[in-house]
């Protein structure tokens, strides 16, 4: 710790295959440094040109401070830009502000409210409850620590408030998660170690539990379903079933595992797996991280399934042919000649699903498969059975 605490957060880096990708602070660590150098103009009378502290994560994060209002003895505001590094996020450069008021009292008491650019929440199962602003449980001790030291080191003792904005963070908010989540009006002061790592998968899967949570806390009754879908066109796909129209959509990029681990943990009883049949295909050979960079075998999978459905209709020579094509769409090509592609698809469908279930005892799950140029080409055997459970 003590090594790592010599380190500038911003002077860190992560790999990302060849390149090299500095990492930055979150909006949790800009937040706490600006209400730090507030609270330090405060009680001085000047702002700090520059305000630091120690990440949960270890590395010291620093940043220039921007002087906006000051009133010795009683309020003082500044702000502090988000350095994101080489993370391409949405709020990378916003500025957060902290403004710091002092209230003389007998009983130290600090309270950290939200303003202008921070989302409310308005739903449940997020660490804040419903109605309050999205300031993480994190970001808000590194708040509530770093004002909390400075109100030492000045025998202060009385209340202290400290309100955090975002500059333009409602307008930024719409380029991120927090409109589908339900959190309004703004962005989420957010980080649990307070520095960002470029091209982070914690910080991907994080925001899908997340989003799993939100959707499954707003069903109170004994059935609790969700869509779960790699991608925006499984999304766009899955909003044209007139049965799932109130059933939440949770993308889950290539994690699916990870989706399907957290559901079933957060109690899901009915999921439906709806996606194009070149990422799902996947799950049929056990490989539950779909990027490309991960694994494919999707010609492998579809071949194996035609040889072992097909054997009759489809030849060694077709086959090869399928081996030898880019994209799922050219392999149905040659399963429709052969007139393949029926008991195929079914075989691949009842493996994944029997891959599924290893993992998600407790929890039914059904399966559909499009592509963009055939549409649906299947589904499951319980899937429409389960759509007449979640109607009941």
């Amino acid at each position: 710790m003590e090594e790592n605490a010599e380190k500038i957060a911003t002077e860190q880096f992560v790999k990302c295959g060849d390149k090299k990708l500095r990492c930055g602070f979150t909006t949790g660590s800009a937040a706490a440094m600006a209400a730090k150098a507030a609270a330090i103009a405060a009680f001085s009378g000047t702002f700090p040109h520059f305000s630091r502290l120690v990440t949960p994560k270890g590395f010291v994060a620093i940043s220039e401070v921007e002087a906006i209002f000051l009133q010795k003895g009683k309020i003082a505001s500044c702000k502090v830009q988000k350095d994101g590094g080489d993370d391409e996020d949405a709020t990378n450069g916003i500025n957060i502000i902290a403004t710091v008021e002092l209230f003389a009292g007998e009983i130290e008491k600090i309270e950290i409210l939200g303003g202008n650019g921070i989302g409310i929440i308005t739903k449940d199962g997020f660490e804040q409850k419903k109605g309050e602003y999205a300031i993480n449980r994190v970001p808000r001790k590194m708040i509530f620590d770093e004002v909390r030291s400075v109100i030492k080191e000045n025998d202060f003792l009385g209340k202290v408030l400290v309100k955090i904005e975002a500059e333009g963070g409602e307008e930024i908010a719409k380029k991120t998660f927090n409109p589908k989540l339900g959190i309004k009006g703004g962005i989420s002061i957010l980080g649990t170690s307070g520095v960002v790592e470029p091209m982070s998968e914690e910080a991907l899967k994080s925001a899908i539990a997340l989003e799993v949570r939100v959707a499954l806390a707003q069903q109170k009754g004994k059935i609790r379903s969700l869509i779960i879908t790699p991608g925006n066109i499984g999304e766009d796909f899955a909003k044209k079933i007139p049965a799932l129209q109130n059933v939440p959509i949770v993308v889950c990029s290539n994690f699916i595992s990870h989706a399907l681990d957290e559901a079933q943990n957060l109690g899901a009883t009915h999921l439906f797996l709806i996606g194009h049949a070149g990422k799902l295909v996947k799950i049929a050979g056990g490989i539950w991280n779909t990027h490309s960079h991960v694994a494919d075998c999707r010609m492998e999978i579809i071949a194996s399934h035609a040889a072992l459905t097909s054997f009759s209709k489809i030849e060694q020579n077709d086959i090869a042919r399928i081996l030898s094509c880019a994209t799922v769409d050219g392999a149905f090509d040659i399963l429709s000649e052969t007139e393949s592609e029926k008991a195929t698809v079914k075989s691949i469908i009842r493996e994944s699903c029997a891959k599924i279930k290893q993992r998600t005892k407790n929890t039914k799950v059904a399966l559909l498969f499009f592509t963009l140029i055939r549409g649906e080409i299947g589904r499951s055997a319980n899937f429409d059975s389960m759509l007449a459970e979640i109607e009941i």
